[in-house]
């Protein structure tokens, strides 16, 4: 799948899982985050090295909800890749949580 191919598929609700490094010198480091795609954009950031239009460097931030709840911006860059993950089939049981309550 072509990266504008991918690009298209973030669109809310989508499930995704995402994959960034980070590269050292010996060494690379790499995380994964699983969730569902709140927001996909493109937003200016201040960077005083940017040396772009108005000082100004355009990144792609994906905004995913995690399984907990969590939300988290992601900034993507030529080391990321993203997976789309298939939707979860319409049967499929819900995951109960267990619920404690103080005694």
């Amino acid at each position: 799948m072509t990266d504008l191919e991918v690009r298209n598929q973030l669109k809310p609700g989508a499930q995704v899982k995402v994959t960034q490094q980070i590269a050292a010198r010996d060494y690379s480091w790499s995380a994964e985050v699983t969730g569902t795609v709140v927001q996909f954009k493109q937003k200016k950031t201040g960077s005083w090295f940017a040396h772009a239009k108005s000082d100004k460097l355009w990144l792609d931030r994906l905004v995913l909800k995690k399984e907990d709840g969590e939300i988290t911006t992601l900034n993507l860059d030529e080391f990321t890749h993203i997976e789309i993950l298939p939707p979860a089939p319409a049967d499929a049981p819900l995951v109960a949580t267990e619920a404690v309550s103080p005694s």
